[in-house]
């Protein structure tokens, strides 16, 4: 064991004769462990909120879509989805028809995204069958011969709608010509389900009908608007999208999950980076009492510090000691936050105690998920500060003149 450390260890450990230097020391041990505590859990349900929202984005809408360019109805889908599952990447695929239009149940009107689906493909490509929470993910036809429709739930409680109510659906696309004009064409629906994505935005604005009864309803014959396709790994969407353009010929073109929801996803990245560096100044303050405390002990310790300078103590050696002791604080305090931080989050997680309003949120919870990066990059950025903080008052303890400091000893 070095001089320097076995001193500073002395130091750190060591009661002062000036009692306000302890308080300020223990302050700054305070500061770093709850400024690295706050970090810690920061950054982690910054990262549950991201984990959740992509996995409910992700539970209603595919990896990957596939259209053609220029947009245009795409006939022969059964052909081109073999192709597509062909490919090492891809593990499931579903043909899909979007448009929107409007619904109705008595004098209730909104608007809706109307998606027709294949339901028993569409069931291995998005989770829209499993977030069914009343009735089934039906579109037959039953109860006087009128074919299923499933509706988002903010959707149905906007129009008052429960399961076995018919539904009129009015589509300005599948427009016939009259005397008086041009008449969207309208059907009615029976309601088989209302399903639940934990979001509202895909609540209250989605509804599902059968693959043919759409291309029924809007006369598409057998065409589809496009192909719905789950990869294995998400984070290579793109670069999948790109092989399955090269498979289909440069007539189609693929947009995925990231490039669709790229400003969501930017934003929230952005809000954690600004709110490391804020929770960051929490350490900075702490750190500023650290200057304090090691100025003061180099006060208290001019005696000590002559003495040791007079032995043959290099400047650069004292600097060491005091530079050793601030960082033994930082050290210190950094160790004890990130096991506040972690035991605050495991709580979190276990216990979900802190509840957010469901209608404000898209979820009820406050989500928690920790990842050892984020614990490795709080610890060296307290550490980095800690260093920082200590250097100019070591330095003032190094420039020290020993015959000054023992000249009344």
């Amino acid at each position: 064991m070095s001089y320097e450390f076995y001193i500073a260890k002395r130091h750190f450990r060591a009661k002062r004769r000036t009692g306000f230097i302890s308080v300020i020391g223990a302050i700054s041990l305070l500061g770093v462990t709850l400024g690295v505590a706050a970090l810690v859990v920061v950054m982690s349900v910054m990262n549950g909120f991201q984990t959740e929202l992509k996995t409910r984005i992700l539970g209603i809408t595919a990896h990957l879509v596939v259209l053609k360019f220029p947009t245009a109805p795409m006939e022969g889908y059964p052909e081109l989805i073999k192709k597509i599952r062909g490919l090492p990447e891809v593990v499931a695929c579903s043909p899909f028809i979007y448009t929107k239009s409007m619904i109705s149940r008595g004098s209730k009107v909104d608007g809706v995204v109307l998606r027709g689906v294949d339901p028993a493909l569409e069931a291995g490509v998005t989770d829209v069958s499993r977030n069914v929470i009343a009735g089934g993910y039906d579109f037959g036809e039953k109860e006087g011969g009128l074919p299923g429709l499933v509706l988002g739930v903010d959707l149905a409680d906007r129009l008052e709608a429960h399961i076995g109510d018919t539904l009129t659906v009015a589509s300005p696309m599948a427009a016939r010509a009259t005397p008086i004009g041009l008449v969207p064409r309208a059907r009615r629906f029976r309601l088989a389900g209302i399903f639940d994505s934990g979001m509202y935005e895909y609540n209250s604005t989605l509804a599902y009908i059968g693959l043919s009864q759409a291309q029924e309803f809007l006369e598409m014959g057998q065409t589809a608007s496009g192909i719905e396709v789950k990869v294995r790994d998400i984070y290579r969407a793109a670069e999948v999208g790109r092989s399955i353009v090269r498979e289909l010929g440069p007539e189609y073109r693929t947009n995925d999950w990231m490039h669709l929801n790229w400003n969501l996803f930017s934003a929230l990245r952005l809000e954690k980076v600004v709110m490391f560096l804020i929770l960051a100044l929490v350490v900075t303050v702490a750190a500023f009492n650290i200057v304090s405390s090691l100025i003061m002990t180099v006060m208290e310790k001019v005696r000590e510090i002559g003495v040791l300078k007079s032995v043959g103590a290099t400047s650069g050696g004292v600097m060491r000691i005091f530079v050793i002791q601030g960082m033994m604080t930082g050290a210190a305090g950094t160790a004890l936050g990130l096991g506040l931080g972690l035991a605050a989050c495991l709580l979190l997680k276990r216990y979900q105690f802190v509840k957010l309003p469901a209608d404000v949120y898209f979820i009820d919870r406050l989500p928690v998920q920790m990842q050892a990066g984020d614990f490795l990059l709080v610890a060296v950025a307290a550490m980095a500060i800690t260093l920082l903080a200590t250097i100019y008052p070591s330095w003032k303890a190094a420039r020290m003149n020993p015959v000054e400091a023992i000249r009344y000893e």
